[in-house]
């Protein structure tokens, strides 16, 4: 029977379990080692790895930088990981008609810094944008702070080349600004974590580089005062490119990782940016300024380009700085209406006290998409059982609120047994009934969005 590492080249085959550690799991730590590894370089490639593994029954897990909060690459039922990673050529850039043309290896944050010297833009900035991969970050709907203003990964897919489950080679979407032809294919396999077709090339729309930034930084005696000023904000219709917050705890974390300078005694702060044109962002600035003061907040300006990388660095810095609070980190991504973030966060201090457990609070305030992190220790079997009870609490009074379990992280493996909390059966029904359609033997990513 023909080998997998007769398909490509050896060095582009991994078959020894020493040689696929490293593609056994993501962020979540969850792990478990796949069955191979093939690094392909072709969309040609591609088809031959999943045609060959279609006719033997194998699962094939694609994979990109392996940044991801909730398993999604993590390779079950001892699958192929299809890995990215040497598929990384941006093809092109047409900047008259602001479209890009990418494979899914190229790392987000180079994307934007070629973009940036051709005085191009593109928005979606997850956190982990200096080693996530844009092939990751559509098969995951990737979000990131300037989702509040512009939008999060799907926004700007105008079409993809896809390889599905047997190998066929699919080209869905269009390559033009506007297109309704037939069904919108393109935002039916954006998000769907690998599930449903292999990305092998994507079509990107672009956005002018705004001409002037600046960002503030207000700090807050009062959780419940910061919450107030975001809703005051976009109820005076100034919609920022971020608005981010931060807690006392995340502050704390942060300033003993990697000192930035953030007040440690202040219960919560906002990290605000505007942009566009010099004379309007100075506008929104001063009434964003007077809002946060107006809630007894201290007030900080940054407009020169270091003074801002200083205070980006600091909210990037929280989720690995709170590694140092615990061993193990559960984070979770829950969305609930702006106007309902102070009773949500509220809940999570309660929550934290009831429980006995300590929860860090971070993320898009400006979108109502708050990073609830729950320090535990796996180790501590009776602590984590805690932590466990945790997670399901905060997603009913997400729920309850009118929210959503996950904003930006998508189901993978550990919100799967949650989905039924949220989805309506018919619904679940129909996600069912199209991943039948497009994988009818279940090979794509298994185990990942539905349990069973």
């Amino acid at each position: 029977m023909k080998r997998l590492d007769s398909l490509l080249p050896p060095e582009r085959v991994s078959l020894f379990e020493e040689d696929t550690l490293c593609y056994s799991f993501d962020a979540t730590g969850i792990e478990e080692r796949p069955m191979a590894v093939a690094r392909p370089i072709s969309t040609d490639e591609v088809s031959t790895i999943m045609s060959y593994a279609y006719e033997r029954d194998i699962p094939i897990v694609p994979r990109g930088a392996g940044t991801g909060m909730s398993g999604g690459s993590v390779p079950l039922n001892n699958s192929i990981v299809l890995s990215f990673e040497r598929m990384n050529n941006l093809i092109d850039i047409d900047a008259s008609n602001l479209i890009a043309v990418v494979e899914p290896g190229v790392i987000n944050g180079h994307f934007q810094r070629d973009l940036e010297a051709l005085e191009l833009f593109y928005p979606p900035d997850p956190a982990s944008m200096d080693f996530c991969t844009l092939g990751g970050n559509v098969a995951e709907n990737a979000g990131g702070p300037r989702a509040l203003k512009y939008g999060v990964t799907r926004d700007y897919v105008l079409g993809l080349e896809i390889v599905m489950p047997d190998g066929k080679i699919a080209l869905i979407g269009t390559k033009t600004q506007k297109g309704v032809v037939g069904y919108d294919l393109t935002r039916l396999v954006v998000g769907s974590e690998g599930t449903l077709a292999a990305i092998t090339k994507i079509f990107l729309r672009l956005l002018p580089m705004p001409r002037a930034v600046i960002t503030l930084l207000a700090v807050f005696d009062s959780v419940d005062a910061s919450a107030r000023a975001v809703s005051k904000i976009i109820a005076s219709s100034i919609i920022p490119r971020t608005l981010e917050f931060m807690d006392r705890e995340s502050i704390k974390a942060v300033e003993a990782f990697k000192p930035t300078g953030l007040p440690t005694t202040a219960e919560a702060v906002l990290l605000i940016e505007v942009d566009g044109s010099p004379k309007a962002i100075k506008e929104d600035t001063d009434r964003i300024a007077s809002i946060c003061i107006a809630h007894k907040a201290d007030i900080q300006v940054a407009d020169e380009p270091s003074a801002r990388q200083r205070l980006w660095e600091a909210r990037r810095a929280i989720s690995p700085a709170l590694y140092r609070i615990s061993p193990t980190k559960i984070n979770e991504d829950i969305v609930v209406p702006r106007s309902k973030i102070p009773e949500m966060l509220a809940y999570l201090r309660r929550l934290s006290e009831d429980l006995n457990i300590r929860i860090v609070n971070f993320g898009h305030a400006g979108d109502g998409n708050i990073h609830v992190n729950i320090m535990t220790d796996r180790e501590n079997a009776e602590e984590f059982k805690r932590a466990g009870d945790a997670r399901r609490k905060i997603f009913e009074a997400a729920l309850k609120f009118g929210g959503t379990i996950s904003g930006e992280h998508g189901v993978g493996i550990t919100k799967a047994p949650f989905i039924p909390m949220e989805m309506h059966p018919a619904s679940l029904g129909m996600m069912k009934a199209i991943k039948r359609l497009f994988d009818p033997k279940g090979l794509m990513n298994p185990g990942k969005i539905f349990e069973g």
